[in-house]
């Protein structure tokens, strides 16, 4: 798996400098980073701009980039442990679906469950995430109707962001909870939004439609954490 960018890069040099198997480096680095690169033991390879641009297929890598340990999603079981759970259901955006594990991580949630996919690009998901998904785990639930039901029978509580449902401001959660977001413009489709047990909306100060989901996520996250 090929990650780049600075930001990614330098958090994995920082964090999680074991997955990283080779660097691949297409720009000249000052003495002290490349000294800290060259600690690590691991091959570094210099590569032409041309190299560098394919290997990110086209992506802003700011000239770096490494192959590191495969991302690997969990089954379903390993969130049950936990009491805050976070499903993308039908949520197809890889952009989008980084950007929520960013902020699930920084608001405390055990993990986040993405439904109704049946495949995801972790390599997408790694960048938006600002490497958030390497310290989330992540599960991919291709059946989202069964995921929600083993929830539900797990003890969580589920709710279910739709713009009808009652004001997420001064409402008390359970302890065990999952919050479940829809794909943009289609929300959550009906059969799920029935299978919820409290519909949660986020009250606007001034008419407007709606918050992008990612946006909409921060904000449920935070007030289902810090009520």
């Amino acid at each position: 798996m090929i990650i780049y960018g600075k930001q990614l890069f330098f958090y994995l040099l920082a964090h999680q400098k074991e997955m990283l198997r080779t660097i691949y480096l297409a720009k000249e680095c000052d003495k002290k980073l490349f000294s800290s690169i060259a600690a690590l033991k691991i091959p570094i390879v210099r590569v032409d701009a041309k190299r560098a641009q394919a290997m990110a297929k086209g992506g802003n890598h700011q000239g770096f980039l490494a192959q590191i340990e495969p991302l690997e999603t969990l089954p379903l079981d390993a969130l049950k442990g936990g009491n805050f759970i976070v499903m993308l259901y039908g949520l197809t955006d890889m952009g989008n679906i980084g950007a929520i594990c960013r902020s699930a991580y920084a608001f405390g949630a055990d993990g986040v469950v993405v439904a109704n996919l049946r495949q995801l690009q972790l390599e997408a998901i790694a960048r938006t995430s600002s490497g958030a998904i390497f310290e989330l785990p992540l599960v991919l639930a291709p059946n989202g109707l069964s995921a929600l039901n083993e929830l539900r029978q797990a003890g969580f509580t589920l709710y279910g962001a739709d713009a009808r449902g009652e004001s997420v401001k001064n409402m008390k959660f359970a302890k065990r909870k999952v919050l479940v977001l829809g794909a943009e413009g289609e929300g959550i489709p009906a059969k799920a939004l029935a299978k919820c047990d409290t519909k949660i909306a986020i009250p606007m100060a001034r008419a407007f439609d709606s918050l992008n989901v990612s946006a909409a996520a921060a904000v449920l996250c935070d007030r289902m954490t810090n009520e």
